[in-house]
C-alpha cells in the first residue's frame, strides 16, 4: 500500500511543478530565497532601557560596546561579537543580488534577550523599509531558550581593563560578586516577548499577504479572511499540551506573501517538563531546553505531521512552490559517520544526541516533503535519504555566520528544480573593530597567568573567514580535545606526524620520500578533521590538494590495519580505524556547495 502511495505522490508532484512551457530547467516563474541560519545576533552597540551602564569603552573608535570576552568566544561553538558585522555584510550581499525573501530559521538571537531582540528588529526593519527585503523567521532553541520569560545573566561580558563584567537581570544570580550590572534587558524572553517584537516577520498575518495559517486555524484557502486570521493568530490560540497540564506555544505557520509561493515554517522546539512532583506549568524552569530537536517532535508534537501533510497536499493541488524550513536538521548530519563517532568518542559526544532518528525523514517524506532547510549545527552539509522507486529526501544544512565556515544558502526554485548556492561571507567590513578591546583582555589574562589564555595570532586575521578558522582552531585546542577526545588517541596523535601514522599502519615503505611528504602533525589532521566536519566541500579551498591526497593515503592504510586483543596497542589500533572511518565519511559526503535538487523526486542531480 505504501509503495502505491509513493508512486502517486511522485506523479502528482511532477505534474504540479511543471512550468507552463513544459521546460523543467527554465527560469520562468523562478523564486530566489536566501537562508541565514544561526545568526546569534548580539546587539553590541545597543542601549539598556533601565540602566545607565553603557558597556566598555573601545579605545579604537571611542564607542561603548556590550561584548563578550574573546576567551568566552573561543570556548564556545559560536562567536558572540563579530557575527554582528558578518550579519550586516551578508544582508548587504543579499541586497546586491536583488533577493527579496530572507529566511532566518532559528537562533536569530544570542539567547532571546530583550536587548538583542530589539537590536535585531531594528536591523530587519531597516532592510525591509530601505531595500524591500521581506524577512521570514522561525524559532530556534536560543529564541526562546524556554517557553516563558526567565531571569538570566552572563558572567563573561568584557569590562574595563580586560576583566570580566557580570550583567544579569537579578543581582542574586551571581552572589559571588558585588560588581553586577542589573538590567531586565538581559532576561531570556519567552515566546510572548519575542513575538511581540518580531511578530511582523512571519509569525503573524499581514494584510498584504495572500494567505497565512497555523496548525490550529480552522479556515481554508478558499475562504481566507485577514480579519479572521488576525483573531486566530493570537498566541493563546496556538498552544498544545506537551504533557498533561503543561500547555506551551507552537508558533509554526504557513505564509503566502505573494501568489504562488508558500513558506512553511515549522516550530520544532519541544520543551519537555522536568521529572518531579510539584512542577508549576507556568514556571519556565519546570521545562527542559529544546536543543534535541526532531527526536522530541516525534514523541510530543505529532500534530505537526498531519498539518504538514495537509499543507503539502493543498500546495500540489494549487500549484504552489513550497519552501519548508525549521531550526533543526531532519537527516543525520555526519555523512554516515555517526556510528563510528559513538564507537570512538562515546555516547553523546560531537552532539550525537542531536542526530535525528531515521523515522523523522520518513514521517516528513510520508507527508510529501522532499526538501527541507535546517540549521542548529553550525555546519555546512547536505543530508540525504533514499526511499526506493527513485525517490528520496534532501536536508539542506545551513551553516552559521557565527562559525567556520561563515556562509548562507540561496535557493532558486524554478520548474521542478531547486538550485542551491552556498555564499561564503569571507570579507566583512569592520570585523576588526573590537580588536583593541581584545588586546586589553589579552594583557589582563597574561598578567593573571590564566590557563586558558588564547593565541594572540587570531588578531592578525586578514579577513573574517580566516578569523573563523582561528576560532575553530582555538575551540579545538581549548575545549574539544579536552572534553570529547579519548586520551589514548589524543595523546598519540598530538605527538605524531603523518609519517608516524604511515609507520603505525606498516605502510611507510610503499612511499618514497614519505617522511618529507607526510610532515604535517597530528594536530594539523585533527584541525582539518573539524574543518571538513564544519564546512564540508567548502573546506577544500583551505586545505591543500596535496594534504587531502596524503590524508586519503593514511586513511586507506589505517583502514587496512588488523585489529585484535585488548592491550594498549590494539586498543589504539581500534581508535585509529574508527577515526579513519569518520575522516573518510567527512571527505565523501553529498554535495554541499552548489548543486541542484529534483524536488518531486527528492534527489540531488549529478
Amino acid at each position: 500500500m505504501k509503495r502505491y502511495k509513493i508512486v502517486v505522490v511522485f506523479l502528482l508532484g511532477l505534474v504540479g511543478c511543471l512550468p507552463s512551457n513544459g521546460d523543467t530547467k527554465g527560469e520562468s516563474n523562478s523564486v530566489r530565497v536566501a537562508f541565514l541560519a544561526d545568526v546569534h545576533l548580539s546587539d553590541i552597540y545597543g542601549e539598556l532601557s533601565d540602566s545607565d551602564y553603557r558597556g566598555v569603552l573601545n579605545p579604537g573608535n571611542g564607542e561603548y560596546a556590550f561584548i563578550r570576552t574573546m576567551q568566552s568566544q573561543l570556548l564556545s561553538t559560536r562567536l558572540f561579537n563579530e557575527n554582528y558585522f558578518a550579519f550586516l555584510a551578508a544582508l548587504e550581499d543579499v541586497v546586491d543580488r536583488g533577493i527579496r525573501y530572507v529566511v532566518l530559521p532559528g537562533d536569530f538571537s544570542d539567547d532571546g534577550q530583550p536587548l538583542n531582540i530589539r537590536g535585531l528588529r531594528r536591523i530587519l526593519e531597516k532592510y525591509r523599509d530601505v531595500h524591500g527585503v521581506e524577512f521570514i523567521l522561525s524559532t530556534g532553541n536560543h529564541d526562546p531558550v524556554l517557553p516563558f520569560e526567565v531571569d538570566s545573566g552572563k558572567s563573561d561580558f568584557l569590562g574595563e581593563g580586560g576583566e570580566r563584567q557580570i550583567i544579569a537581570s537579578r543581582a542574586d544570580l551571581y552572589q559571588e560578586s558585588d560588581h553586577v550590572v542589573v538590567t531586565a534587558d538581559i532576561r531570556k524572553s519567552g515566546y510572548k516577548e519575542i513575538l511581540t517584537e518580531l511578530g511582523e516577520f512571519g509569525f503573524f498575518p499581514r494584510e498584504e499577504n495572500t494567505y497565512w495559517e497555523t496548525p490550529f486555524t480552522d479556515y481554508g484557502y478558499e475562504n481566507y479572511n485577514f480579519s479572521e486570521a488576525q483573531i486566530q493568530s493570537n498566541l493563546e490560540k496556538r498552544t498544545y499540551d506537551v504533557s498533561p497540564g503543561f500547555e506551551v506555544p507552537d508558533v509554526s505557520y504557513l505564509l503566502e506573501p505573494e501568489e504562488g509561493v508558500w513558506f512553511l515554517a515549522i516550530d520544532a522546539n519541544v520543551y519537555v517538563p522536568k521529572a518531579g512532583e510539584g512542577s508549576d506549568p507556568n514556571n519556565p524552569v519546570s521545562y527542559g531546553k529544546s536543543s534535541v530537536g526532531y527526536n522530541n517532535v516525534l514523541s510530543y508534537k505529532a500534530h505537526l505531521f498531519d498539518w504538514v501533510a495537509s499543507v503539502m497536499e493543498r500546495a500540489k493541488k494549487l500549484g504552489k512552490k513550497v519552501f519548508v524550513f525549521s531550526h533543526y536538521p531532519m537527516v543525520d548530519f555526519n555523512d554516515g559517520a555517526s556510528k563510528h563517532i559513538e564507537k570512538l568518542m562515546g555516547e553523546g559526544k560531537m552532539q550525537l544526541h542531536r542526530v535525528p532518528h531515521n523515522l523523522v525523514a520518513e514521517k516528513f517524506f510520508d507527508a510529501e516533503v522532499t526538501v527541507h532547510f535546517g540549521g542548529h549545527m553550525h555546519i555546512n552539509d547536505t543530508g540525504t535519504r533514499e526511499f526506493g522507486e527513485g525517490l528520496g529526501f534532501v536536508n539542506v544544512q545551513i551553516p552559521s555566520l557565527a562559525a567556520y565556515i561563515p556562509a548562507y544558502k540561496i535557493a532558486t526554485y524554478s520548474g521542478c528544480h531547486m538550485n542551491i548556492e552556498t555564499i561564503v561571507v569571507g570579507d566583512v567590513p569592520r570585523f576588526k573593530e573590537l580588536f583593541p578591546l581584545y588586546e586589553t583582555e589579552y594583557e589582563y589574562l597574561l598578567k593573571s597567568h590564566d590557563e586558558q589564555i588564547w593565541n594572540k595570532e587570531i588578531l592578525q586575521s586578514s579577513n573574517y573567514r580566516e578569523f573563523t578558522q582561528w576560532h575553530l582552531k582555538e575551540l579545538v585546542r581549548l575545549r574539544i580535545l579536552v572534553k570529547d577526545w579519548p586520551d589514548r588517541l589524543k595523546d598519540f596523535l598530538l605527538k605524531s606526524s603523518g609519517y608516524d601514522l604511515l609507520k603505525f599502519a606498516g605502510s611507510e615503505a610503499k612511499y618514497t620520500n614519505s617522511e618529507s611528504s607526510f610532515s604535517w602533525t597530528g594536530f594539523d589532521m585533527i584541525f582539518d578533521f573539524y574543518r571538513l566536519r564544519s564546512a564540508d566541500k567548502l573546506a577544500f579551498s583551505d586545505i591543500t590538494a596535496k594534504r587531502i591526497q596524503e590524508y586519503e593515503i593514511v586513511i586507506n592504510d589505517l583502514l587496512s590495519v588488523r585489529e585484535g586483543g585488548q592491550d594498549e596497542i590494539q586498543l589504539l589500533k581500534k581508535d585509529l580505524v574508527e577515526f579513519a572511518h569518520i575522516f573518510q565519511c567527512f571527505l565523501n559526503g553529498a554535495p554541499a556547495d552548489n548543486f541542484s535538487i529534483d524536488v518531486p523526486r527528492g534527489l540531488i542531480l549529478e
